[in-house]
């Protein structure tokens, strides 16, 4: 159903395949120089920053949809929220549009009063009837593929995913945009009178207020990013957006990433401004002379943009990419793992993370252009999803025949679970380690990841074991793979060199045992991958995440029972399994108690092999020696915000 995907990330993305974060920099606060030498690097376009990462992903720029991190690149620069991270702290909160906030003695209403002054890039005025506004026409909006859950679970109780939910508690309209229409117009009044009691706004009083149905720890941290941008009213309207009035909402209900309104459309307040996009090439930012803020976030933290233009690249062959970075064409490239050995030569400043201090210890070594900052802890995670009940309607290229007669497989192939464990089997995690992750990650157990509550370091994980691979393949239904083989095809994104060995792993092993067992390879450009995995068409998805809470339900409900659930057509029987257990670590706030919970949780998805849980990397970031002005926050990764960046 649900998620922020590293791509594409992410999916990303921070991807695994490239594991970029944007790291601290030369700032006392983010950085100890341990020696130095006087080299002086000077950029030949000191106004204009370059990324170029493995391809232009974005799906939508409309911040009540976009769930990727390609999005959030431009998304959490045009834009701006009520508050935002403390620097590099994942945990501490300052404000942003808002001046401050209340909470309530019982954690459930939340009051923010709102700046006053700020302009939107157009030049109108912001109001709290904007920001009420931004919130109410995403939840109305919905979307089970957008990231709405996040607000309509603290809004209206856990489990419910969706503003539909609100007229059918069965899901039963959930995406349904005609079926939502034809819903009882007192039900359609009563479900956006709902959303408006949620979220409530006073002009005179400069305040807006969220009433919620429980108290939820990290509120904060959800309203903080890119799903939490305020919009200008007026001209959301202007531009097709729902147009404020609970007679017409369904009538706005259930758009896709292409339909949206304001896919390409932005009018934020924040440091930068969309220039252009370029689909599948570029996007431009310029800077917003107007900008707002005049105190910084952080102490050695800029309050101020000052590089003019950002441009941010797409090229998916690495040959390209790593000549633009030795040219000094480019700031910052993707570099894949299993390419790290070309560009540390490149290296003259050496940067290690400090788990103690949370900062980096710097180290000049030589007079080479780059600068390599490693160590620091990744929140995201690549891994292989199995299809239960594959989509075939209209034909689907991707399971041969669609038979169990050796040249295909039927659409339930992976109902079978010793199929899912062969397939758990059959993967190589020290190859993928050692070869695609350069070796700095570490194999999980099950869907959570290494320091979050409930995580155990001991907890069950396949290894790899050729001969169980074979026991399972034999009793595999019934019998008859093991006799007639199969032929699939496994997907990833074009240029996602990290997931493509993945696949190269799967296809190798299988083969081995026997050419009968054909994995076939196919990239995809990233809109069609997003599109045939959303529906369920890909009988094995090669697909990574970065969290959006710092929270274990970040990791469960969408690995579990959202996002990925979805997406895979988990049987009804198991979806409703974990369901019980996903909501009841949510709802509990003994950590303690949650701990046994998701522990719990891990055993169960063991069992059940509904995936190949990946590794979590520690991330490298190399960056040309005359940027500066970059701190680390997990969860921004690379894609920070640029208004922080300086070049010389």
């Amino acid at each position: 159903m649900f998620k922020k995907l590293l791509w594409p990330v992410i999916g990303l993305l921070i991807v695994a395949s490239m594991v970029l974060s944007a790291c601290g920099t030369p700032t006392p606060e983010a950085t100890k120089v341990i020696e130095t030498k006087e080299v002086k690097f000077n950029a030949a376009t000191p106004n204009t920053m370059v990324f170029v990462s493995i391809g232009e992903n974005i799906d939508t720029l409309d911040p009540a949809w976009n769930y990727e991190s390609d999005g959030d690149a431009v998304i959490l620069n045009v834009y701006d929220q009520l508050v935002t991270y403390k620097g590099a702290s994942a945990t501490e909160f300052v404000p942003a549009l808002a001046t401050g906030w209340n909470v309530s003695a019982d954690g459930k209403t939340y009051t923010f009063d709102i700046r006053k002054g700020v302009k939107f890039h157009d030049g109108a005025d912001l109001t709290p009837e904007d920001v009420a506004y931004s919130f109410r026409r995403g939840v109305l909006q919905g979307g089970t593929n957008s990231p709405q859950w996040l607000y309509t679970e603290p809004f209206f109780g856990i489990g419910i995913y969706d503003v539909a939910e609100l007229i059918d508690p069965e899901g039963g309209l959930d995406d349904d945009a005609e079926a939502l229409k034809e819903a009882a117009s007192a039900k359609l009044a009563e479900a956006c009178q709902m959303v408006l009691d949620a979220v409530e706004f006073d002009n005179a009083a400069g305040t807006v207020t969220f009433n919620l149905a429980t108290p939820w720890g990290p509120f904060l941290a959800t309203i903080a990013q890119s799903w939490g941008s305020i919009l200008d009213k007026d001209w959301a309207i202007k531009n097709g957006a729902w147009d404020g009035d609970c007679a017409t909402w369904q009538n706005y209900y259930g758009v896709t990433s292409e339909t949206s309104p304001l896919r390409d459309k932005v009018n934020g307040t924040g440091p930068y401004k969309l220039d252009s996009w370029t689909p599948g090439e570029e996007k431009i930012l310029v800077i917003n002379p107007n900008w707002w803020r005049t105190e910084p976030v952080d102490a050695g933290i800029a309050a101020k943009p000052t590089i003019e233009r950002i441009v941010l690249k797409g090229v998916s062959e690495w040959g390209t990419r790593f000549a633009m970075l030795q040219a000094g064409d480019a700031d910052v490239v993707s570099v894949p793992r299993g390419n790290i050995s070309q560009v540390d030569p490149l290296v003259g400043e050496f940067c290690e993370y400090s788990l103690d201090t949370a900062s980096f210890d710097c180290t000049v070594k030589s007079e080479q252009p780059l600068r390599l900052f490693r160590g620091a802890p990744d929140v995201s995670r690549t891994d292989v999803f199995m299809t239960f009940d594959l989509n075939v309607e209209g034909g689907n290229p991707y399971v041969g025949s669609g038979q169990l007669d050796g040249n295909g497989i039927p659409p339930d192939f992976f109902n079978d679970i010793h199929i899912r464990k062969a397939f758990n089997y059959c993967f190589d995690f020290d190859a993928y380690i050692q070869d695609a992750l350069a070796g700095e990650a570490v194999q999980v157990s099950g869907p959570l990841i290494p320091g979050m509550i409930g995580y155990d370091n001991d907890g069950p994980k396949y290894a790899f074991d050729m001969d169980k691979c074979k026991e399972e393949l034999k009793l595999a239904w019934d019998g008859q793979v093991w006799e007639k083989g199969f032929r699939l095809q496994v997907a990833y994104n074009t240029g996602n060199v990290t997931r493509q060995t993945i696949t190269q792993i799967l296809q190798n092993n299988f083969a081995t045992i026997d050419g009968k067992f054909r994995l076939e390879i196919i990239a995809l450009p990233w809109p069609t991958y997003l599109a045939e995995f959303r529906n369920s068409r890909l009988p094995v998805a090669v697909s990574g995440w970065i969290e959006d809470l710092h929270d274990p339900h970040n990791w469960a409900q969408p690995f579990l029972i959202g996002t990925y659930a979805g997406r895979q057509n988990m049987p009804k029987e198991m979806w409703d399994m974990f369901n019980e257990l996903v909501m009841a670590g949510v709802a509990e706030t003994d950590n303690a108690k949650r701990a046994e919970i998701y522990k719990h949780i891990t055993q169960v998805d063991y069992e059940n092999a509904i995936a190949i849980r990946g590794a979590v990397v520690t991330t490298r970031s190399y960056w040309q020696r005359w940027m500066g002005g970059y701190y680390y926050n997990p969860i921004y990764g690379w894609d920070s915000h640029y208004y922080t960046l300086t070049k010389q």
